[in-house]
């Protein structure tokens, strides 16, 4: 388990006044309607799109490594659809750090809730597959409101940022774990707790299977999710979030528990997930964080990279 990070009066240093500043003004702006939000945010992700060269790269040609069977075009629109969502991000991160439990229950919608309940009732501790979708925090602070989770998480390097950050994101859930801490996350899930756990970014070479991603045959894929399945007494269940339409918030399904997983071959299973992170992303693609190098670790050390 990650300390609790503890307010400072060094906090109150004239280092910390610039941001102060600008979290002054992103938590009154957070007052504004739902859907103003949603419109600024549409606003300032083309407008930082347009700015950051870099990671409109990475966006671009992860797309292009995805979906080679679209049309140049039918890309393109889809990378800036994909921009407006990043800006909303922002956004959502002010909603699920602040906003009051009142107001993110009107936007909480939920399906399929009764798969957690049944695997809580067995006496077995969750681990909830999730993706990286751009909303991600508003949703796991909607996830909390119906059950409060434990999450992975990596300890920001300014303190006040990582004070803000991790009391945020404990507003409707229960404690975080340090992303090394295998053993605590085990140990969570042996006392029967709801644990997050997101397996499709490129973590590197080490404890990871090259497997199939959408187009790109060989794709770096961690076996972490398979190590805290055998580990520990829990069943692994997929969750999946969206972004509703016409402002009305975000719906969280919970799917059935993944059945004989792991099943004792390595790839298989983490083909396995990666195909239920696939079939995620095309229910929303513009909703997904293509901007992570995802590609960046190849089978061969010394090929060129895809980027």
């Amino acid at each position: 388990m990650v300390n609790s990070p503890k307010f400072s009066w060094r906090f109150l240093l004239p280092q910390y006044w610039l941001l102060w500043l600008g979290v002054a003004v992103m938590y009154l702006v957070s007052w504004l309607p739902y859907r103003v939000l949603m419109w600024l945010g549409s606003q300032l992700g083309k407008l930082l799109f347009k700015l950051m060269k870099s990671r409109q790269k990475v966006a671009r040609r992860n797309l292009q490594l995805c979906f080679p069977e679209k049309s140049d075009k039918e890309r393109e629109t889809l990378l800036w659809q994909n921009a407006e969502e990043s800006g909303k991000a922002m956004f959502e991160t002010v909603i699920a750090w602040w906003w009051p439990n009142w107001r993110v229950r009107r936007l909480a919608h939920f399906k399929g809730y009764e798969h957690l309940q049944q695997a809580i009732a067995e006496g077995k501790g969750v681990l909830l597959l999730a993706a990286h979708f751009l909303h991600l925090e508003a949703a796991g602070r909607v996830f909390g409101l119906t059950h409060p989770s434990i999450g992975f998480y990596r300890p920001n390097n300014n303190p006040l940022l990582d004070y803000l950050q991790y009391h945020g994101r404990s507003r409707s859930n229960k404690y975080m774990i340090g992303k090394r801490d295998v053993k605590g996350l085990i140990q969570a899930l042996n006392e029967q707790e709801v644990c997050f756990y997101l397996p499709d970014q490129d973590y590197g070479r080490n404890r990871a299977e090259f497997v199939p991603f959408f187009a790109v045959s060989e794709t770096a894929t961690t076996t972490g999710t398979l190590l805290f399945a055998k580990a520990a007494n829990c069943v692994v269940i997929p969750i999946y979030s969206s972004r509703l339409p016409d402002y009305q918030g975000y719906q969280v399904e919970i799917l059935p528990p993944l059945t004989e997983f792991p099943s004792g071959d390595d790839k298989a299973d983490v083909t396995r997930v990666n195909q239920w992170v696939e079939q995620a992303v095309l229910k929303h693609p513009e909703q997904y964080m293509w901007l992570h190098r995802r590609f960046k670790t190849r089978p061969d050390p010394e090929a060129p990279s895809l980027y």
